[in-house]
């Protein structure tokens, strides 16, 4: 990515307090202060929200998906992967936590609750068509909703910008795009995941203006990779995450433990991006420069974003 900092909407959003909403669970929930913010979850999403709308200053601790330069030297309150640890949690005092059902364990959360700490739980899904909705439940939970919605339009306009950018240059031909598939692995732990309708990599695909393969052969959610149907939907390139990739041994351990993607056109062309694992699904303030990235890396691999400066003063304009 060409940034991977976060220009927040306002650096000192106007509040009202108390917040009453109605949450993911149905549940009402009332924030009275906000100095103490834990936002976690699988994708990062909700720190880099919380962020986006001025109010880093308060996060106090960070899931292991939250990596963004900002957030990098806050404790981390997740162990084993993406496992909350209620002590950790509760040594960092929280007032309020939003979060979602992406991490557990859920007694962990009951256990936050029962200790009066307000959990507000916002929408599990993620996808380049609610970035805005989730924008707008976090901004209400933390009493910055006129806030939000600035950031919500600021970052559907980027959005649009940049998919409309990716459209102009992708084939037009819908036989000439590029088939794509997204890989979830593990090879530590011998996880090899295909994400298909539901994921969320489908609207990405979508909007790189690629052809997703897997929503031809009708594959819903996130299932173990069968060999014979990614085979039958021939890719031209997979999307990884980069830890996944690095954790078979690169694109040589990949084609070695995977046979079927040595069979398909992208693992015979060697065709793999991969992408930080704490980005590529982070959908949120940074889609956009994700949407940048990863089209530099599909369409023009030789014209990859230049990495910002320490001090932020230069920058790609992405064209």
């Amino acid at each position: 990515m060409a940034q991977t900092s976060i220009t927040p909407i306002e650096t000192d959003p106007q509040q009202q307090l108390p917040a009453t909403v109605t949450d993911s669970q149905d549940a009402s929930v009332t924030v009275t202060d906000t100095t103490r913010i834990l936002a976690l979850d699988l994708y990062g999403s909700l720190a880099a929200t919380v962020f986006g709308l001025g109010l880093g200053d308060r996060v106090v601790g960070r899931d292991i998906s939250t990596g963004f330069r900002e957030a990098a030297d806050l404790p981390l309150v997740t162990q084993n992967g993406h496992e909350l640890n209620g002590e950790a949690i509760l040594d960092l005092a929280p007032t309020v936590i939003v979060t979602d059902t992406t991490l557990g364990p859920w007694d962990t959360l009951m256990q936050m609750k029962d200790a009066g700490i307000p959990v507000v739980f916002v929408d599990s899904e993620r996808n380049m068509g609610n970035v805005s909705e989730i924008v707008m439940q976090v901004a209400a939970a933390l009493g910055v909703a006129q806030t939000g919605q600035r950031l919500a339009d600021r970052l559907s306009a980027e959005i649009t910008a940049k998919t409309q950018e990716i459209a102009a240059i992708r084939p037009q031909n819908e036989a000439d795009r590029v088939r794509m598939v997204f890989l979830y692995v593990r090879g530590n732990a011998g996880i090899y995941y295909m994400f298909g309708e539901g994921s969320g990599v489908d609207s990405l695909i979508d909007a790189l203006g690629g052809v997703d393969v897997a929503r031809e052969v009708d594959w819903k959610g996130m299932k173990p990779i069968n060999a014979e149907a990614l085979v039958q939907m021939k890719p031209d390139l997979i999307l990884m995450m980069t830890k996944g990739l690095e954790s078979v041994g690169g694109v040589d351990g990949l084609l070695e433990r995977v046979p079927a993607v040595a069979s398909t056109p992208a693992g015979q062309n060697r065709r793999i991006v991969d992408m930080s694992d704490t980005e590529i699904m982070s959908y949120g303030p940074r889609t956009a420069d994700v949407l940048d990235a990863l089209a530099r890396a599909v369409y023009a691999p030789d014209d990859t974003p230049a990495a910002e400066t320490t001090d932020d003063s230069t920058r790609r304009d992405g064209r």
